[in-house]
């Protein structure tokens, strides 16, 4: 029986290629990633760099660079990505990792594809800012 050598360069050219799309600026006429339907926010405080997990209710995804928060209390904080995160608006979906107590702008995101479920793409978070949903 003979072995059979597979490269592993055609492999390493694509997630290569991947992964460089994922930075480009989007093509003339293309979306930037930023949601038509986001709700307006006025912010009611200063910005933070952390909020606690215990008091996270609930996650609202807006488009690839926005995040919503609702805290204890019906308080909101909005983080607005420092960059673009390809995938996030359409999938509506992210998952993190911390060995804090808290949710950082110094954290990392991933994006959660349903189908197949995996993650694709990781993308910094900004800065929490306090805000009031304008209806």
């Amino acid at each position: 029986m003979k072995a059979r050598a597979v490269g592993i360069a055609p492999i390493a050219v694509a997630f290569l290629a991947a992964g460089l799309a994922s930075c480009a600026p989007p093509p003339t006429g293309a979306s930037d990633g930023r949601g038509r339907n986001v709700p307006a926010a006025r912010p009611i405080g200063a910005a933070q760099s952390c909020i606690p997990l215990a008091q996270i209710s609930e996650s609202r995804v807006r488009d690839d660079w926005t995040i919503d928060f609702r805290l204890s209390g019906n308080r909101w904080v909005r983080n607005t990505l420092p960059y673009r995160c390809n995938g996030l608006g359409f999938e509506r979906a992210f998952s993190y990792e911390t060995s804090l107590s808290q949710l950082c702008s110094t954290d990392i995101i991933k994006v959660v594809q349903t189908n197949p479920p995996m993650t694709r793409g990781a993308c910094g978070l900004g800065q929490f800012q306090p805000v009031e949903l304008v209806k």
